[in-house]
């Protein structure tokens, strides 16, 4: 699969422009503000139909307009497939797949397997436990359409629950049976959630380990574990011990949406005792994981955005991060840099079809 062209009208701070790609090596290069990275971030779009960058949809509009258009023609097993996504103020988006739109942007999700690498990526390790969560979520939904309509399903029914112990206060009642209805949902989905989040992590840590020994020449150890309240007690025996919190706090505190990754170097949290240039080696490290993941289970190879990664990194770990996309393993690869005779040496040695576009 690789994208043969790209089209925008009216995304972000670009007019109108259309490109058109070489199947393995793409490089935007330019001074920083040009939209190099709002290219990469319109080619996510037509994977994800949302910006990778701002989750409100109408901020993408260019500035003064009133509408944006995202299309993207694509080659997969020798068929080619076009993706329309657009958005005009005061509408729905429309995503629309060879002239068919889709209902459920859900339905979209994995069609077109991607994975991004950006510095926007350290939210992963300075943020809460939701940027962490929503790490995991995304990677287990590009391949695993029954988890995704399982987490669709429990967020909808924690925002019922939730309203329902607001209605409790407001009204100074309480309903045990009807709220029975709700905590027997999430404990259903909750339960398929937190099994395949678990069995995820197991398949997924020793391919993040095995990419962070690249890139760190073995100098450093790494490690990534599942935390979840559910490991010590039931969810239904979690919710029953909550009660009375939830009902003060007039929301539900305890459940998988509150679960979350712990990210460590040697023994040490990598927020508190990782240097620069090691969070980066491990944000980079989990995300060609990411990319690894989603291969192997979908028989897909994503393309690959690389958002201004060699920034803040050394020369050995940038050589050894050009190893690892210089086999045949990666498919597409999208690169941004400001420094156009760097980019052009890296790819140069990659010995694949490249192409550069100075914006």
């Amino acid at each position: 699969m690789y994208l043969q062209k790209l089209s925008l009208v009216n995304f972000k701070n670009i007019a109108s422009e259309a490109f058109n790609f070489e199947k393995k090596i793409n490089c935007f290069v330019g001074n920083n503000g040009v939209g190099k990275t709002n290219v990469l971030d319109a080619i996510y779009y037509l994977s994800f139909a949302k910006s990778y960058f701002n989750p409100i949809a109408g901020q993408n509009i260019k500035h003064d307009e009133d509408f944006f258009v995202v299309e993207g023609d694509y080659m997969v097993n020798e068929r080619s497939e076009k993706i329309i996504c657009s958005l005009k103020r005061g509408q729905k988006k429309v995503l629309k797949r060879n002239g068919k739109v889709y209902d459920r942007f859900s339905d979209h999700i994995g069609q077109f397997p991607l994975v991004i690498i950006s510095p926007a990526d350290r939210d992963l390790i300075i943020e809460g436990s939701e940027t962490r969560r929503k790490f995991i979520d995304g990677v287990i939904s590009q391949q695993d359409k029954k988890y995704l309509s399982a987490l669709i399903s429990y967020n909808k029914v924690l925002n019922q629950r939730n309203a329902l112990l607001k209605f409790f206060a407001a009204n100074r009642t309480f309903d045990a049976l009807n709220l029975s209805v709700y905590n027997d949902q999430l404990v259903t989905y909750g339960n398929e959630i937190h099994q395949k989040r678990s069995e995820f992590l197991e398949k997924f840590t020793p391919i993040f380990n095995e990419k962070y020994q690249v890139i760190s020449n073995d100098k450093e150890k790494v490690n990534l574990s599942y935390k979840s309240q559910l490991k010590d007690m039931s969810f239904t025996q979690l919710l029953e011990k909550q009660l009375e919190k939830d009902k003060i706090l007039q929301y539900t505190s305890a459940g998988i949406h509150k679960d979350d990754l712990t990210f460590q170097i040697g023994e040490y949290p990598i927020k508190k005792f990782g240097s620069q240039g090691q969070q980066k080696s491990y944000l980079i490290a989990l995300k060609l994981a990411q990319f690894e993941f989603i291969k192997r289970q979908s028989k897909i190879t994503p393309i690959l955005l690389l958002d201004d990664i060699f920034d803040k990194l050394d020369e050995h770990r940038v050589a050894q991060i050009v190893n690892l996309v210089n086999n045949d393993e990666f498919g597409q690869i999208f690169i941004t840099d400001t420094h156009s005779e760097r980019t052009e040496s890296v790819v140069k040695q990659s010995n694949k079809s490249y192409q550069i576009f100075n914006l």
